[in-house]
């Protein structure tokens, strides 16, 4: 009988989920697609796509509009490129008129989406990112290891080939668990559906709607962090996460669950070699610091591509970046070396 009635209530919770209120229409009006016209074209009035686009910035828009309102647009296809960053990666660049369109679904959605994810999930949120993310390992670090008194173990994870292991037809039915409009569902798989590493796989490095996209799919294992694993020490930035724990055995049994549940619910799997449990006093790696129990140390590759990208641009903001990064470490050999610059 009571485990019936456990199922009957997690269906209810299901069916009582939130709803995105916004339609079809609040997307694709003329004021959301000039609002957000304004936003996209910050910094980019320079480039020659976007320069051509502005010419006829109201036509083009116009043409837009239309095409959304009559169900006949179509996402156009990508200008491919490779980056640095620091590890070679594929990006993917729509049309000036995609990317418009783009902001205009995260100018509507992300507010939604943000209420539904966890507090500990620090990538492409506002108000969250890497320091964040690293003040609350610290913190969550000491309650661990009651300041600094007990062992500190932690399981680092990451998610091989993240974006190009998204899946299509997992993503869609996630989306459709918060948003009841058809239409919108329908404008959203069209962009999905438009880029593929493999078929029915993956999602472009350059949209903004995948950054908000991977998020909502990686909240499902969010949620089941905290509420089935019940994990209470848990980060995650984009496919990097860790668990900190008392104990090696527990975090032994976290990494067994965790993989299966990336496995079968969402297709993913871990990296092989950047997967280990370790204690805090030997330090870990993660999201570009080595981190201690007392202190916490620039990553090597980060310092030399930091030197590298100074030495190629020593304007003052760039050098003024890496001064207020470096502040969130141990990191004043490097101060007194850039502030040379």
């Amino acid at each position: 009988m009571s485990g019936g009635g456990g199922l009957k209530s997690r269906r209810i919770i299901e069916i009582m989920k939130i709803q995105l209120t916004h339609t079809f229409a609040d997307i694709i009006c003329l004021e959301n697609l000039l609002e957000a016209w304004k936003e996209f074209v910050r910094g980019k009035r320079n480039k020659k796509d976007v320069q051509e686009f502005s010419l006829h910035l109201m036509d083009n828009i116009f043409a837009l509009h239309h095409d959304l309102v009559n169900h006949t647009y179509k996402h156009g296809g990508y200008q491919a490129f490779k980056i640095n960053d620091p590890k070679p990666r594929d990006i993917h660049k729509a049309t000036v008129g995609d990317r418009l369109l783009h902001h205009a679904i995260y100018r509507k959605l992300y507010p939604f989406f943000d209420k539904t994810f966890i507090a500990d999930s620090y990538s492409c949120r506002i108000n969250k990112g890497t320091h964040k993310a690293i003040k609350k390992f610290k913190a969550y670090s000491l309650i661990v290891s009651k300041n600094n008194t007990t062992t500190c173990w932690i399981l680092k994870c990451d998610i091989r080939k993240f974006f190009a292991n998204i899946d299509h037809t997992i993503l869609i039915k996630i989306l459709a668990e918060y948003i009841p409009d058809k239409n919108i569902l329908e404008l959203l798989e069209n962009i999905i559906e438009s880029f593929a590493t493999k078929p029915n796989v993956g999602l472009p490095l350059g949209n903004l709607t995948s950054q908000l996209l991977v998020n909502i799919y990686m909240n499902k294992f969010d949620q089941f962090v905290k509420h089935q694993m019940k994990a209470k020490y848990y980060i995650r930035y984009a496919d990097d996460f860790v668990f900190l724990a008392e104990s090696k055995s527990e975090l032994e049994e976290k990494l067994s669950i965790v993989e299966k549940f990336l496995a079968t619910k969402l297709k993913l799997e871990m990296h092989p070699d950047k997967v280990f449990i370790k204690t805090l006093a030997s330090g870990v790696d993660f999201l570009g610091w080595v981190n201690f129990s007392d202190h916490r140390v620039l990553r090597t590759a980060t310092k030399k591509r930091m030197m590298r990208r100074i030495e190629e641009n020593s304007k003052e903001e760039v050098i003024n970046s890496y001064l207020g990064m470096l502040r969130h470490g141990n990191g004043r050999k490097l101060i007194t070396k850039i502030s040379r610059f």
